[in-house]
């Protein structure tokens, strides 16, 4: 019996044989069953939400030969920006460290949550 117990602890058993079968059954069963039985304390990891400096980029397509991109800039960078030029250049300050010099291209959008306070703004830029 102690042998047979050492030689599944050293896994000598040849490929193919009775053993080794048995104990890559066993290994298979442990790595599919004990998810369910055994709390391994693993959980996804969560979404962290857009800090107030971080700048949100999605490709738009091409507007001729410039590349079209969407940023959504979260309200609390714009430094309380009121009038629509203090805004463009609120938001060309935040954009062009990241992508370097753009055109704003069409009006900037306001977001707004569910209560309607304005939490983001999208602007659609040609670089």
């Amino acid at each position: 019996m102690w042998r047979v117990l050492r030689s599944y602890l050293f896994w000598t058993y040849e490929r193919g044989s009775f053993h080794y079968d048995v104990m890559v059954t066993l290994i298979l069963l442990f790595l599919f069953v004990a998810p369910r039985f055994v709390d391994f304390k693993d959980k996804p990891v969560e979404t962290v939400p857009l800090l107030a400096s971080e700048v949100l980029v999605k490709e738009a397509g091409h507007s001729g030969q410039s590349s079209r991109f969407m940023y959504q800039v979260r309200a609390d960078d714009m430094n309380g920006a009121s009038t629509d030029a203090e805004r463009r250049a609120a938001i060309l300050r935040l954009i062009e460290p990241i992508s370097g010099e753009v055109t704003l291209d069409g009006p900037i959008q306001e977001i707004k949550n569910a209560r309607g306070k304005v939490v983001a703004y999208d602007a659609w830029v040609l670089r």
